[in-house]
């Protein structure tokens, strides 16, 4: 069975937004002053190789209005080689290869395409689909970024109702540049005192 890795660029007051879309977002790209190409390297191995990408309609639009026409490189290599699992309506509309439309249920259709053989699959980007992955177990490990920034508003990793859950710190690593990279294994029920 394959894992469902979520990769997240986060402020420290827990902001993923990094684009202005409907809420007039004045920060875009704010993590950008912190990526280094030491940085990209370390996400690059921690992808691996080969994955495939589990992302929202909204950052399929995004993505693929950059990485299908950028410079050859290991990281638009592997993003345009990966199969894209997308969480849409509107599969018939995409775009961007390989792909595939999960389905009209979420949750099925992810513990569908984790059963079957493949690489990890990545999640990043995508908050709309986080809280409810995690909330139905499906999430084997998240990565968070934390950026040394505080936004004050934007999309936050976790939505109002996210299930409360607990997690277990599988590695930490700090950047030279701030960043600092927290790996979390798979969630639990939360411990009480």
């Amino acid at each position: 069975m394959r894992k469902l890795r979520i990769f997240e660029h986060i402020s420290l007051d827990g902001v993923i937004q990094q684009s202005a879309d409907e809420n007039d977002f004045p920060y875009t790209d704010w993590s950008a002053p912190y990526r280094t190409p030491a940085g990209r390297d370390i996400l690059l191995a921690m992808y691996g190789e080969s994955f495939d990408l589990l992302i929202g309609r909204r950052t399929h639009d995004l993505l693929s209005g950059f990485w299908p026409k950028a410079p050859k490189s290991p990281m638009a290599d592997r993003l345009n080689a990966a199969t894209k699992y997308v969480a849409t309506h509107r599969p018939e509309s995409l775009e961007w290869s390989p792909f595939q439309g999960i389905g009209p249920d979420l949750v099925e259709g992810v513990r569908r395409i984790k059963s079957n053989g493949g690489p990890d699959l990545i999640l990043f980007g995508s908050s709309t689909l986080t809280s409810e992955l995690l909330e139905h177990g499906l999430a084997d490990e998240m990565v968070l970024l934390v950026d040394p920034v505080l936004l004050g508003k934007g999309k936050r990793i976790f939505a109002d109702g996210t299930p409360p859950r607990s997690f277990e710190l599988a590695g930490t690593q700090a950047l030279p540049s701030g960043i600092v990279i927290n790996t979390y294994k798979a969630p639990g029920p939360l411990k009480n005192a």
